[in-house]
C-alpha cells in the first residue's frame, strides 16, 4: 500500500462505516414500527372475557 494513498483509504473506510450505521438505523426504525403494528393487532384480537365462564347443563 502506498503511504500517499492512506488518507484516501481511511476516508473510504469511514464513509463505508457511516453508510452501514445509517442503514442499520433505518432497519431498526422499520423493525420498531413493524413491532408496534404487530403489538396493536395482537392487543385488538384479545377478548378479555373469553373462556372465563362455562355454560353446562346436566
Amino acid at each position: 500500500m502506498d503511504i500517499t494513498a492512506l488518507p484516501y483509504y481511511l476516508s473510504a473506510s469511514k464513509m463505508q462505516n457511516d453508510i452501514g450505521y445509517a442503514m442499520m438505523g433505518k432497519v431498526l426504525d422499520q423493525l420498531e414500527t413493524s413491532g408496534e403494528g404487530m403489538q396493536k393487532v395482537l392487543e385488538s384480537s384479545v377478548t378479555p372475557g373469553l373462556g372465563q365462564n362455562i355454560d353446562y347443563s346436566v
